[in-house]
């Protein structure tokens, strides 16, 4: 083996064992809740190996934690792309930092995702229903809050997600009533109008005993003898 190619071999070698010590120590600091000091090491990592989707989703949390929002959304985005079998996680914590930024339609956006690419992911249906609240579609909201507590029946938070399902539908019900209620004065408002307009009608309808001159303004009729002209 030529002496070139084998210090390439021992480079990169060395370079991906310095890698997966950076991994290996961001990933420590991470688990022990300390992501000021994990990320300087998973930035590390992801300089030297850009293919580990994990160093990515835990950099992006690091960064949610540090409230480095933007720098966690384009972690993410970078990852998205190449993620593979965790790309419902990544699209998920995609959402999640566009719920801390405040825009509700790319969050919604991003829990779709997530679960378009696993329909059991239960947290992207619950935390979607929070979004479309947010954003008023709280029919669809309803119906994710249902479809979560169908994935997770035990859930500990099923009593508030109970609760919210039966508000929204509350909400829905009053508002047909409302919406019944303005339908029925309104149609007895234009069938009032129609009666009154129908006696006024009548009351104006000329008598044929009316029709004998045209009145000058006064009690007198005024005649006219002469001849009308046609042409």
């Amino acid at each position: 083996m030529k002496k070139p190619v084998l210090w390439m071999i021992l480079t990169l070698s060395a370079s991906l064992v310095q890698a997966q010590n950076a991994f290996v120590r961001g990933e420590e600091l991470f688990l022990r809740n300390k992501p000021q000091e994990a990320a300087a090491f998973l930035e590390a990592s992801l300089g030297e190996d850009p293919s580990n989707i994990k160093t990515f989703l835990y950099l992006g949390i690091a960064y949610q934690q540090l409230g480095r929002l933007d720098e966690a959304v384009a972690v993410y985005r970078k990852a998205l792309p190449k993620a593979g079998n965790e790309t419902a996680r990544v699209a998920y914590n995609l959402g999640n930092v566009y719920t801390m930024k405040g825009n509700t339609a790319l969050a919604e956006q991003y829990y779709t995702q997530a679960i378009e690419t696993d329909s059991s992911y239960a947290s992207a249906y619950l935390n979607r229903a929070n979004a479309r609240v947010s954003g008023g579609t709280l029919r669809e909201a309803a119906a994710d809050y249902e479809q979560y507590l169908t994935l997770e029946p035990r859930s500990p938070k099923r009593p508030q997600v109970e609760r919210l399902i039966a508000f929204i539908l509350e909400e829905f019900a009053a508002e047909e009533r409302q919406k019944r209620l303005a339908e029925a004065e309104a149609q007895e408002a234009a069938e009032r109008r129609k009666r009154l307009l129908d006696e006024v009608s009548a009351s104006l309808q000329a008598n044929p005993d009316d029709a004998q001159g045209v009145s000058a303004g006064s009690e007198d009729v005024l005649e006219y003898d002469g001849e009308f002209e046609l042409d």
